[in-house]
């Protein structure tokens, strides 16, 4: 999300989610639905059990916006929440989430991890990309609240950046968060927000042929925002970036024949300069030396 009002949730075109347990082993996805504990038919709104001559029509307890609106699957169920903006604290009663299995789903996965890497396309104005929990982040993160009560110990915003960069690769650029490691301690019992405040720096590297890289540059802070007070602070991995007005143009050149003539030379006269005082000190060390010698002074 940016300053101009565009926003994108749960990216998945050019981006690829792995989950992987806790020793970063790639576990093998499993398909939605398989697993699901098999319980008699789906209820109905009114109350009663679905029957043959019926259409399905699942009750939003209580979010529905019309007296004809239907939830007939758990994701609806808990977009009509999120629409009211309230937090749907206990899923088990759920008809929709028991019959897919969502919450065994949760359960199973405590404890896992996730990996991810691709690449997004963002506007030139300040804005952020972040790693968090949940679908999407309307209703002011409202939404957390119902995949954070189904864990029993806090949300760990532990992770490693392998490699982060704004654009295209050229020589010698350096990016200040390959390889940053960043592990939550338990020793408080809090969780939070991990922060990275990024001044991205537009750059055009031209090489010795003439050919242009349009690229980045970026310098970083950081910071860890714990999850005290009211409203609290949602958990994850959060990235807030702005360009810098100033670009920075990298041209590659050629030495001159002169300029290289020039530094040969400055290279020889200093050798012969040093080695011309070597010599001095060892002739004038040798003479005083000598001299000693012969009127029967040394040692």
């Amino acid at each position: 999300m940016d300053v101009s009002g565009e926003q994108h949730y749960d990216i998945r075109h050019d981006i690829i989610k792995k989950r992987i347990d806790n020793l970063g082993n790639v576990i093998e996805s499993r398909k939605d639905g398989v697993g699901a504990p098999k319980i008699e038919r789906p209820l109905q709104k009114h109350g009663g059990r679905l029957d043959h001559n019926e259409v399905y029509c699942g009750s939003c307890y209580g979010s529905e916006e019309s007296d004809d609106q239907c939830c007939n699957s758990c994701e609806e169920v808990r977009d009509a929440y999120r629409k009211k903006g309230w937090a749907l604290t206990n899923m088990e009663v759920i008809d929709q989430c028991k019959r897919e299995g969502f919450v065994q789903r949760l359960k199973d996965e405590q404890g896992e991890g996730c990996n991810i890497h691709g690449f997004v396309d963002v506007n030139k104005v300040a804005g952020n990309f972040h790693f968090a929990p949940g679908k999407s982040l309307d209703q002011s993160f409202s939404f957390l609240q119902d995949l954070l009560n189904f864990q029993q110990e806090n949300y760990n915003i532990s992770h490693k950046i392998n490699k982060l960069s704004f654009g295209k690769e050229f020589p010698g650029v350096v990016n200040p968060l390959d390889g940053v490691e960043w592990i939550q301690e338990h020793a408080n019992g809090l969780t939070g927000m991990y922060q990275y405040f990024v001044k991205v720096v537009p750059t055009i590297y031209t090489d010795i042929r003439g050919r242009k890289i349009h690229s980045n540059q970026f310098s970083v802070t950081e910071h860890f925002r714990e999850a005290i007070g009211y409203p609290r602070p949602p958990p994850g991995v959060y990235f807030f970036y702005e360009f810098s007005p100033i670009k920075v143009d990298f041209t590659e050149e050629n030495t001159s024949l002169l300029h290289f003539l020039t530094n040969i030379c400055a290279i020889v006269g200093g050798i012969f300069t040093v080695a011309g005082i070597i010599d001095s000190f060892v002739y004038h060390g040798h003479r005083a030396i000598k001299k000693k010698m012969e009127i029967g002074k040394l040692g």
